[in-house]
């Protein structure tokens, strides 16, 4: 087995860490990218207060770290999506898609308690080259 060196993936193009991990690990082939919420990655403060524009945050945000990594969001193959509520799954689903118009990668959305006051939506990714 080859050694899978592991690169720490940081841009300004998403919010800084908050606590003890990275934006993004790419090991080999494989980019993992750590939940983002909806905060400006120039300020740091959480956006919007629907899930619109909450959603195209989080996921403008995913796309910093991919590119930074040196892919695009065509290389993403699964991301997981947690949602405060459960109702707002159709309009997030709407600005998804424009993220992801053809050929999206697997998707898990689950309803969970976010940790963030006032945060609608936060995501997770996985790209491969």
């Amino acid at each position: 087995m080859s050694d899978l060196s592991k690169e720490f993936v940081a841009t300004a193009k998403a919010p800084q860490a908050r606590g003890p991990y990275s934006q993004g690990i790419r090991l080999g082939q494989l980019l993992f990218v750590s939940a983002q919420g909806p905060f400006s990655p120039e300020t740091g403060k959480l956006v919007g207060e629907d899930v619109e524009t909450q959603t195209r945050r989080v996921l403008e945000n995913i796309k910093g770290v991919v590119e930074a990594s040196g892919l695009t969001l065509h290389d993403v193959v699964k991301v997981t999506v947690f949602l405060k509520h459960s109702e707002d799954f159709q309009r997030m689903n709407e600005v998804y898609k424009t993220y992801f118009p053809e050929h999206a990668p697997a998707r898990t959305t689950i309803q969970a308690e976010l940790p963030i006051p006032g945060a609608l939506v936060g995501a997770d990714a996985i790209a491969c080259r």
